[in-house]
């Protein structure tokens, strides 16, 4: 596809100065930052729930309703996203990209660092599980604009032949966040539950504040887009033109927004089933040892180092939308064999069913998802509309999966319809890849949708 020289200015050409490399580093380095200090959050939270928080928060209740509610505090995160996304992605959109990296990134550090500060059910009562609601809006609101501006960040800094590995960095980010969170609680675990239970729980939260700290540092150096500011250059120069055009970022086309949204439910549903339930699953339903399903998390999160820039290469090399479409398929085919064989509660076989399940969900296909959903959208509501997009499917899918997933196996007490919900959402990934345009390589200037 050609490019317009705009863009060539605004990419390749900028890379290829020393200025323009050094700032290409800099800020691949501060939005991985970042975004690992947003999964640090979500993963901490989300091992917790699964792990510590039923006791801590609702001791009681049953174990499977303790988990249920576990969980459903955990959804609550992502109800205020979309929130997060449109207040802070129209920001981004009109006054650039690195001052609500800077905003986003320090809300979630602040507010994980507060978990870990909230004191228990048997402290102050209902309080304390009101308490965590707030802060999990509060982190919510925050990360509903860190992973689009991320994904947006790289992109538009990238080689435009390069783009989709270097977009999909931002799947490391998030990778390094999970393995930060699951070494951590590793570690943790070795405590005596007493003390565990105690105070014991509140350590990685507590820790999080020093990542937080850097990242904030890191992000204030940060250079701006330089698509963006070749866009809001050219906007100065053709202010007339673009608004009897009636290219206002207000207008246009939605069909780009629901085709992300089916994308983001393909993905984010079998991800925080894989990442998230299932660490709950084993131990509560299948009542395994903790120390099981926190290593699969840590094994997987090491092997994402490699797969997801693998992804991102991938779909550089054969299109984002057949690399989606196979990763798709790969989840429906997994969903069943994958629950008939966590009924073995063989430490061998369960530890691989999380790792592969994570692999393919939560690595693989959100290595291909960032360059893809960046290039969908034109660049004056690329960051707002595709942020959106994202964090409401992830309340369609994602957030609410292990809430949904865990009513699930209280009121039919079974695995198959845990595996049919599964293959359920990875199926609405793989039919939307049949209405999506390949994008591939895509003028990053345009102020159209790629649909």
């Amino acid at each position: 596809m050609a490019q317009s020289n705009e863009e060539l200015q605004a990419s390749d050409l900028n890379f290829q100065t020393p200025e323009g490399r050094k700032s290409f580093w800099l800020n691949i380095f501060s939005v991985w930052l970042g975004t690992t200090m947003e999964y640090v959050d979500f993963a901490l939270y989300g091992l917790a729930a699964g792990l510590v928080f039923g006791d801590v928060f609702f001791p009681e209740q049953t174990p499977i309703i303790a988990l249920l509610s576990s969980f459903a505090t955990y959804a609550v995160g992502f109800l205020a996203r979309p929130l997060g996304a449109i207040i802070l992605g129209r920001v981004g959109d009109r006054h650039g990209r690195k001052v609500i990296m800077v905003i986003t990134v320090g809300l979630m550090g602040v507010s994980t660092t507060a978990l870990g500060l909230l004191p228990t059910y048997r402290q102050v009562g209902w309080l304390a599980p009101a308490l965590l609601v707030f802060l999990r809006l509060c982190q919510g609101f925050g990360a509903g604009a860190e992973l689009s501006g991320g994904a947006v960040m790289l992109a538009e800094f990238s080689p435009v032949k390069h783009r989709g590995v270097v977009a999909s960095l931002i799947g490391v980010g998030s990778n390094t966040g999970t393995l930060l969170a699951s070494s951590v609680w590793l570690l943790v675990l070795t405590m005596p539950k007493e003390q565990l239970m105690t105070w014991g729980w509140r350590i990685p939260f507590l820790i999080s504040i020093f990542i937080a700290f850097f990242a904030i540092f890191l992000r204030r150096s940060m250079q701006e887009s330089p698509v963006f500011t070749a866009f809001k250059e050219r906007k100065k120069r053709e202010q007339e033109s673009v608004v009897e055009a009636g290219l206002d970022a207000h207008e246009g086309g939605w069909r780009a927004f629901f085709v992300m949204l089916g994308l983001r439910i393909g993905e984010n549903g079998p991800s925080y089933i894989a990442q998230s339930f299932l660490v709950g699953y084993v131990v509560k339903a299948l009542a395994m040892e903790k120390a099981v399903p926190t290593t699969a998390v840590l094994v997987a999160s090491f092997l994402g180092f490699a797969i997801i820039p693998f992804s991102g290469w991938l779909s550089d090399r054969f299109g984002r939308r057949i690399t989606y479409r196979v990763f798709c398929a790969l989840l429906v085919l997994y969903a069943f064999p994958a629950f008939a064989l966590l009924q073995s509660k063989d430490p061998w076989t369960v530890g691989a069913v999380i790792v592969v399940g994570m692999g393919l969900g939560s690595l693989g296909i959100f290595g291909v998802q960032a360059a893809y959903g960046v290039e969908l959208f034109g660049v004056q509501h690329r960051y707002s509309r595709m942020a959106v997009a994202k964090e409401l499917g992830s309340i369609l899918s994602g957030g609410t999966a292990p809430m949904v997933a865990s009513a699930l196996l209280a009121t039919f007490n079974s695995w198959i319809p845990l595996a049919t919900y599964f293959a359920v959402t990875a199926f609405i990934g793989f039919a939307t890849t049949f209405v999506a345009p390949e994008t591939r390589g895509r003028d990053l200037t345009l102020l159209e949708d790629a649909i």
